[in-house]
């Protein structure tokens, strides 16, 4: 199931940007790798996305815990928003 079926299924919509992701064309288990050289591979397809940006402002935004998003690991999303966390208390 992609996005777009999931999205179809709750009744949801699938953000513009999905549609012209370089992902498009790839099954969605690549972007749910187990391991770091899935993850490389995953990176290497948001490299060359012309919406990579949005994906990543989507994941973050979305909280999103699993997969590569706009090029980025969970963990490199879940150390960002954590650093984002620590600036806004800290100012």
């Amino acid at each position: 199931m992609d996005l777009a079926d999931f999205a179809a299924m709750i009744g949801a919509s699938v953000p513009d940007w999905h549609r012209r992701g370089a992902c498009r064309e790839r099954p969605d288990v690549d972007f749910f790798p187990e391991d770091g050289i899935g993850v490389a591979l995953a990176q290497r397809v948001c490299a060359e996305c012309s919406v990579a940006d949005e994906c990543l402002a989507y994941a973050l935004e979305h909280r999103e815990e699993h997969g590569v998003w706009g090029g980025r690991s969970q963990r490199w999303r879940a150390r960002y928003l954590k650093a984002a966390a620590r600036r806004r208390l800290s100012a």
